[in-house]
């Protein structure tokens, strides 16, 4: 899916080899600094190395268009964006990005009840929590229907039981799809349990920020 050869970008973050496989969840681990949101974006397009190829199916991502990219490839971040506007309304703009068909009423539910968000489609998004935000940008990028997601702490606003009940039934989803996953993750339990593959990264002298 991505193989990374020479990687290296600023202080932060340098990577001799890599290979991320499809249809795996990869989890990207190392202690806060390690460069692992700076890893994420370079495979997201976001920032590109300083050194380096990054390769996805088999194609060097400087001959890729960014768009299209960032369509196959879905980034959630930490801090996920929540538009104005109803939760109905946040849910088709990832549709809209993605170019895909506007999803019923039906669907949009269901997808709620996979992040185990009991909210109607037609409540404030914004009057949301944090932990509900989370859940709703994860019900977002599923609808999506990407290739691969790129998970950022997707699970970092919630408490340790409903993590694993969202986590287990997003991991089962896609899954199911034959999607790829890469998520970055501080929590050893979360990686032990979902991770199949394991890149962890190490801290550099002297950098102190992702």
């Amino acid at each position: 899916m991505f193989v990374v050869k020479d990687l290296s970008y600023k202080n932060i973050l340098q990577i001799s080899k890599a290979e991320i496989p499809a249809k795996k969840v990869t989890c990207l681990v190392g202690e806060s600094g390690a460069g692992k949101s700076t890893f994420l974006k370079m495979l997201n397009l976001m920032l590109s190395p300083d050194q380096g190829d990054i390769f996805f199916q088999g194609q060097n991502v400087e001959d890729i268009d960014p768009v299209q990219h960032r369509r196959k490839a879905v980034m959630l971040s930490q801090h996920p964006t929540i538009f104005p506007g109803t939760i109905r309304e946040n849910l088709n703009k990832g549709l809209v990005f993605s170019e895909k068909k506007l999803k019923g009423d039906d669907e949009l539910k269901h997808s709620l009840e996979l992040v185990n968000l009991h909210k109607k489609l037609d409540e404030e998004a914004e009057r949301l929590s944090g932990g509900e935000k989370q859940r709703l940008a994860l019900a977002r990028v599923l609808l999506m229907d990407p290739e691969v997601y790129l998970l950022d702490e997707p699970t970092s606003a919630l408490d340790a039981e409903t993590e694993e009940l969202v986590m287990d039934r997003f991991i089962s989803e896609i899954k199911e799809k034959g999607k790829t996953v890469i998520m970055i993750t501080h929590s050893q339990r979360l990686a032990a349990k979902y991770g199949e593959n394991m890149i962890k990264l190490e801290k550099r002298a002297g950098e102190k920020n992702e």
